[in-house]
């Protein structure tokens, strides 16, 4: 189960303590994703100290972001198979304004899956 401890810790961490220069870069670099990764994880450490769901935290953080993997659910899940799409996961006759929101969102939920995983299994 999500608590609202763990969305604040997530919110904190991939928002208040991501810089521009990390963002910017950390589907680009791996030491960009992997300096985000680090920050994004310390506000977890309130919340739990066993290295295994820590660990689990920072290193899906880092595979999301480095590779995009929340475009790659998007563009799986609409059936877009061979067709051409945008860095957003979605094909141009979608907005471009709504095709960024509808991939963050698709992005925190997939973070907040991994996060609650992890500390559900490793409280």
């Amino acid at each position: 189960m999500i608590t609202a401890d763990q969305i604040l810790a997530h919110l904190v961490g991939d928002y208040l303590l991501q810089s521009h220069w990390m963002a910017q870069n950390k589907a680009k670099q791996s030491l960009a994703a992997g300096i985000h990764a680090v920050s994004y994880t310390v506000p977890f450490l309130l919340l739990s100290q066993n290295w295994k769901a820590i660990a689990f935290i920072c290193i899906t953080h880092f595979l999301i972001d480095r590779f995009r993997l929340a475009r790659w659910v998007v563009y799986l899940k609409n059936g877009y198979l061979g067709e051409v799409v945008t860095a957003t996961g979605y094909r141009d006759d979608v907005p471009p304004w709504l095709a960024v929101w509808l991939l963050i969102i698709a992005d925190n939920t997939i973070h907040l899956i991994c996060n609650g995983i992890a500390l559900a299994v490793w409280p």
